[in-house]
């Protein structure tokens, strides 16, 4: 039998993981979905090269990550602008690149942006487990190509899927490419405890400008600005769900995202559309962001359009 072929990682940067499309259906048991952060440049970088939609792939958060091929295959890396090297040689994002066995695939750290995907062809192999995935989460200790849910370290090995046949170079057109340096609005649907914010309260919101806290994580973004009344502040905890706006007893929003925790008991304004969080998710500390409300129907068609185009290509 030949020995696995993969990437070895020579310098793992700030904090990088291998992420999926998540996990589901294992929240009755405490744990979370976890997967990419931006589903929409994870999604893309496994489009281009063929992969199937769930395929595994790196998240890099504030790059200065480096890996070396131990194969021939193809490459894609999307999301942060960050700069692209293989053997020293500048290459495009959101393209499929060919490379050999022992170049060096370098990223620096993100002009703009946070978390860079980088998807191999066919895919990273790691055990999948608890819900059919291999996504990392930290806080669990669940997941990752160990399944111990640790960031890579130097000197991992990250297996690839058997060779599969080359694909066309491709590349996206621009309009697909988000600025990740432009003012940034969340689309809301109010929900849940919504009866439980006073309409000036609910003004307040949709009309005031918040700053995204360096104390946010994969778990959620923490927001400073206005405070927000709420009545009745302590409810029985709940099932969480991703995107929803927990308003705690200091009146500062927290946006729950891949990571968070399975239940809460915080009052929820609403939750932050599926698309909308995949801009939040490259957007560094400091962040000044405001609130759109939208409507349900509105989220669901845009999230239906997302998965119907992603998994219909497989």
């Amino acid at each position: 039998m030949s020995a696995p072929t993969g990437f070895y990682v020579t310098r793992p940067g700030f904090f990088t993981l291998l992420q999926d499309a998540g996990r589901r259906g294992v929240m009755h048991m405490g744990l979370t979905t976890g997967g990419a952060m931006d589903r929409h440049a994870w999604a893309w970088a496994n489009h281009l090269l063929g992969n199937r939609y769930r395929a595994a792939a790196l998240e890099i958060t504030f790059g200065g990550a480096t890996f070396t091929s131990g194969l021939d295959t193809q490459i894609v890396v999307t999301g942060a602008e960050v700069q692209l090297t293989v053997n020293g040689e500048p290459k495009p994002l959101w393209t499929t690149i060919r490379i050999e066995t022992g170049d060096t695939v370098a990223l620096s750290a993100p002009r703009a942006g946070v978390r860079s995907y980088l998807a191999v062809r066919g895919g990273f192999v790691a055990d999948a487990h608890l819900g059919n995935s291999c996504a990392t989460v930290f806080r669990e200790g669940t997941g990752g190509f160990l399944s111990d849910g640790q960031p890579l370290n130097e000197g991992d090995f990250l297996a690839c899927a058997a060779a599969a046949p080359p694909v066309a170079n491709r590349t996206i057109p621009n309009q697909w490419i988000p600025d990740y340096s432009t003012p940034l609005t969340l689309d809301v649907v109010p929900c849940a405890q919504i009866e439980r914010f006073s309409t000036a309260a609910r003004a307040t919101f949709f009309t005031n400008t918040y700053t995204l806290s360096p104390q946010s994580d994969r778990m959620g973004a923490r927001l400073s600005g206005p405070t927000l009344e709420v009545s009745g502040r302590q409810l029985i905890s709940e099932g969480t769900s991703l995107g929803a706006i927990q308003v705690p007893a200091d009146g500062q929003p927290i946006i729950l995202l891949q990571d968070r925790q399975t239940i809460g008991g915080y009052p929820k304004l609403g939750a932050v559309t599926p698309r909308s969080l995949d801009a939040l998710a490259q957007r560094p500390p400091c962040t000044r962001l405001r609130f759109n409300e939208t409507t349900l129907h509105d989220a669901q068609q845009k999230e239906r359009q997302f998965l119907t185009f992603f998994r219909a290509a497989r």
